[in-house]
Order: C-alpha cells, then structure tokens, then sequence
C-alpha cells in the first residue's frame, strides 16, 4: 500500500492527474476523473471506418473486456515511456499533405497527424500487454473548434490522456479540450458519444 500512495503523491506533484484522498491508509479517485459516455451507440470516424476495412483483425468484439487497469509504478512508467517515444520520432503533418486526402488513419512511418499518432500508442501498449479494452481512440474538440485525436487510457486512477500536442499525461479532465466521443470498451470497432459539461475557460489575448 505505500507504494501506491508514493505513486499517487509522486503523480500529484507532478502535476498529472488529480486524487482525492480518502483517509490516511486509503486513496480513492473523484469521479470527475472518469468521464460519462451515452448509451448506446455514436456514429464512426470515417477514417476509423476505413481503418477497420483493412485490419479486420485489429477491430470488433474484445473478448477478454477489462475496464481499468491498476496503475502502478511499472505501468506508469510504461506510459511515458511510449508517449515520450512516438512524440519525439513521428513528425506531424497533415494527411492531405502526406497522402492527398482529408482523413487516412494508419500507422506512421516516420509521419502522421493526431490518429496515426494514436494508434502507433495504442499498438505498443497492446504488444506490451495491456488489455486492448483500456485504451481507447478518442475524439476531441480544440478550443479553436478543430477536430483532434487522443488516446484515452482507463485506470483506477482515472481516465488518462495520452496527447501527442502535450508532453504530460493529464487525466482527461484536466485537459483543454471537449471530448465528443471514443471507441467503445467492448468492441473496439463501435463507438459511443461522451458526456463532457465542463465550462472551460478561455483567457482572451490581445
């Protein structure tokens, strides 16, 4: 158990996710570190669509669902690590710049934009053993309007973001963005819309 509370107060000072301590022995998440999805289900990406035509095997039924996972020091650093690994070597650009279309999701070679990103997240952390269930393409709203991609990772600590425009892993609740909707827990190849009421401010600048 202290070493798990070290965790918790180590990732606290840091700055990457938020916990509510719950008596001195027990620490517990506030449900704002989760967030709420519809039921039923959202429509798809297109480029997620597509994506799915090609790597069949890659999406559909998850048949050993996990809903979080425990964060631990060797997890945590697992992440980070991979974050860290695929923002320092991909370079972003765009698809229409790289492929001549609005949305082509793969795995980068090199390049990508925001889902290739994803993806090659995803992919690594899945070879690394971690439940396919726990980590979710998701679809975002920037402050200016335009659409982005992150890569939403569930843990009995919260819901994290691993974000290829952010060197941190915040939990998602702490991020600037509005979180429209992600792959669905039991079938990564369905989606499901998210419930995000957060007012966020925007500082004006001159």
């Amino acid at each position: 158990m202290q070493s798990v509370l070290k965790l918790v107060a180590s990732l606290a000072t840091a700055g990457a996710i938020t916990l509510a301590m719950a008596g001195a022995a027990n620490a517990q998440v506030v449900d704002a570190a989760f967030i709420q999805v519809v039921e039923g289900q959202a429509s798809t990406p297109v480029g997620h669509a597509e994506f799915c035509k090609t790597r069949k095997t890659e999406c559909g039924p998850n048949q050993h669902q996990v809903v979080y996972v425990e964060l631990d020091q060797p997890r945590w650093e697992t992440l980070l690590q991979v974050n860290a690994h695929f923002n320092d070597t991909i370079i972003p650009i765009s698809d229409r710049e790289l492929y001549g279309v609005e949305e082509f999701w793969t795995y980068p070679n090199g390049y990508g934009d925001c889902e290739d990103f994803v993806l090659a997240k995803r992919r690594a952390l899945i070879d690394a053993g971690w439940p396919a269930s726990t980590l979710l393409v998701t679809v975002v709203r920037e402050l200016d309007g335009e659409g982005h991609a992150v890569l939403l990772v569930k843990t009995d600590r919260g819901d994290l973001v691993l974000d290829n425009q952010e060197g941190l892993i915040q939990l998602w609740s702490d991020t600037p963005y509005q979180f429209i909707k992600r792959q669905d827990q039991a079938d990564s190849s369905r989606w499901v819309d998210m419930i995000d009421d957060r007012q966020i401010m925007v500082a004006a600048s001159n």
